[in-house]
């Protein structure tokens, strides 16, 4: 039991299980919600959130349907369309041999680790060009012109450079993820409440701590939009990146299965990466509701 501070009124404490349902309820519902979307206070109830996720899994089931009906009940070839047990058979049979963990352990560690580099990267740049004009005018439209080019375009370059195994890698895939945090992060600051800056400033506050404790936190739910996007950014440069010289991976599988014909495998790396993607997002969406609770 504990009192209301509006009204005095004992309001009883979630146990221990109902704490629990909550926060598997909040992995679920991570699936679906962005950094713009329900604020905290205004979260649905439990069993609202559970309708949340079950109406997400709709769409999903659908695609299942229709594939199950267009591979089983009619004359599409296995080479164009194969069926679903022939996709989970192919799973089965890389698990077996110990590929399968192998290569979606390689991926995960390069796109974390490209994420977390590149992330770190967009942070400082957003940082410097959201809070100086100077900065914004000198780095703003060569950033802008890099971001322009498209990601195959960086293998040659890379490979020549960083030669054929991880670091050029982890390096394409953080400049794939440093430029969504970069443009999120000095967009944001830039219209961060001048009066909070003030306040700040009156309290004697230096830039190095204005940043940390009254700008950043102003803007982090377009910090937390411009991870996700990072992130989302990693897993479509993972591809890219594997194409330099990779012998393990999900991309690796995904180019391996379209030399060799192997439909079922490409069907295999192709909802591997949506699901792990899909995941790793739901797992910032936890840090999401963290961060908003700290300084939302």
């Amino acid at each position: 039991m504990s009192f209301d501070e509006r009204g005095g009124a004992p309001v009883r404490r979630p146990s221990s299980e109902g704490r629990r349902a909550a926060s598997l309820f909040q992995f679920g519902s991570s699936y679906g919600f962005s950094a713009a979307g329900t604020a905290l206070s205004d979260a649905p109830a439990g069993g609202r959130r559970g309708r949340t996720i079950l109406l997400g899994f709709i769409v999903p089931a659908l695609i299942l349907a229709v594939w199950w009906w267009g591979s089983e009940l009619t004359d599409t070839p296995d080479y164009l369309l194969p069926s679903l047990a022939q996709v989970v058979g192919a799973g089965i049979e890389l698990g077996e041999s110990g590929l399968l963990g192998t290569y979606i352990a390689i991926s995960l560690q390069r796109v974390f680790l490209g994420f977390a580099i590149g992330a770190a990267v967009g942070l400082s740049l957003g940082a410097l060009v959201g809070l100086s004009r100077t900065a914004s005018n000198l780095l703003s439209p060569t950033l802008g012109a890099i971001r322009a080019v498209p990601s195959l375009a960086w293998v040659p370059l890379l490979t020549i450079y960083l030669g054929i195994y991880e670091t050029p890698k982890i390096t394409l895939i953080a400049i794939g993820a440093a430029f969504p945090v970069f443009t999120t992060v000095a967009s944001a600051l830039r219209h961060v409440d001048p009066h909070l800056v003030e306040a700040g400033r009156a309290f004697g506050l230096g830039r190095l701590w204005l940043l940390t404790t009254v700008q950043l936190p102003a803007v982090v739910p377009s910090v937390v939009s411009g991870l996700r996007l990072a992130l989302a950014q990693s897993w479509l440069f993972l591809v890219a990146a594997e194409l330099i010289a990779s012998s393990m991976g999900l991309g690796f599988l995904l180019i391996d299965s379209q030399n060799n014909g192997r439909m079922d495998r490409i069907f295999l790396a192709i909802i591997l990466l949506a699901v792990l993607g899909k995941t790793t997002d739901a797992l910032i969406g936890l840090g999401e509701r963290a961060l908003l609770k700290r300084w939302g």
